[in-house]
């Protein structure tokens, strides 16, 4: 789980562009971040594997 003082930083306006940081929508993480879906690696995973997210299966051959 991010801090959240982190989460809480990053929701206000920041002074510089490049201060942003992209973070998971569900546990806010800041890394392994995936922009096409918001969220990071560990919870894209989860979801995927729950079927929440349309259109993505697990890979197999």
């Amino acid at each position: 789980m991010a801090r959240i003082s982190s989460v809480a930083k990053m929701q206000k306006p920041q002074t510089y562009a490049t201060r942003f940081r992209n973070r998971c929508r569900v546990c806010g993480r800041p890394r392994g971040y995936l922009r096409d879906f918001g969220m990071c690696r560990l919870c894209f995973r989860a979801a995927a594997h729950r079927g929440e997210i349309p259109g993505v299966t697990k890979a197999s051959w």
